[in-house]
């Protein structure tokens, strides 16, 4: 199969299993974001195992056109650095993913969050691998904690998932105690797995209010701090995607 005709057969597959009736584009920038958008949508659930290989050789292809980065190749002080770029496309022992409290991602068709970009890219098998995660649980994912799946479809070995807190105004000492939770909890977790690269996105900012300034602050201090307290080897990368948070965390590793 062309990498095409699988992006055909993604969308016929889905479109009928979800009972919808629309038209397929042509273009295939319109395609990619009608596959993104259905798979967005999906609720958890099992697959034909042929969609499952289409889908696998797909977003293997993918990912390979975007380019992978190796976390080993960074440069590292203080076992940390800043790396800007697209998560979805680093080669780490673990990401980790900004989740909301139902830990299902994002269900917004092509929504340019962190957690819609991760699942689409990782293949239904991280949806349905957290609803089972979360039946188990019996309750929403409480603020700064931390659970851990399979990467997938990811260069990464598996994605760590944490919920943030959500800021209104200033940070609260609260808050800023919940936000330092999501990255030592996260370092715990990859400690208990012999993880040797993390890769942390910008926790919390964005829509959950968090100032890009403050966060960066907290995440700094609270991996130093981890580290400093264990002895922790684990190499850390503060993956970020905008300028601004780049010269941010520059400074902050200076």
């Amino acid at each position: 199969m062309t990498q095409e005709e699988r992006r055909l057969y993604l969308i016929r597959y889905l479109l009928e299993e979800g009972g919808y009736s629309a038209e397929v584009p042509t273009a295939a920038d319109d395609q990619k974001k009608l596959l993104r958008a259905l798979m967005n949508v999906r609720a958890p659930g099992e697959a034909s195992p042929t969609f499952l290989a289409v889908q696998d050789d797909y977003l293997a292809a993918a990912t390979a056109a975007k380019g992978i980065t190796d976390a080993a190749t960074l440069p590292y002080r203080e076992d940390m650095t800043v790396w800007q770029g697209d998560i979805t496309t680093l080669k780490a022992d673990a990401i980790v993913n900004a989740a909301n409290s139902a830990l299902l991602g994002c269900f917004v068709p092509g929504h340019h969050c962190i957690d819609n970009a991760i699942h689409t890219f990782a293949g239904i098998q991280l949806r349905l691998a957290c609803d089972a995660m979360m039946r188990r649980q019996g309750a929403e994912e409480p603020t700064g904690r931390a659970k851990i799946t399979e990467g997938y479809n990811l260069p990464c070995r598996y994605v760590l998932h944490t919920v943030g807190p959500i800021v209104q105004g200033r940070p609260t000492p609260q808050n800023a105690a919940d936000l330092a939770s999501c990255y030592t909890e996260c370092l715990a977790l990859a400690d208990r797995y012999h993880l040797g690269t993390v890769a942390f996105c910008c926790i919390s900012t964005g829509v959950f209010g968090y100032p890009n300034r403050e966060a960066a602050e907290v995440a700094v201090e609270a991996v130093r701090r981890y580290k400093r307290t264990t002895g922790s080897t684990i190499k850390v990368i503060f993956n970020v995607w905008k300028d601004i948070d780049y010269a941010i965390y520059h400074r902050l590793l200076d």
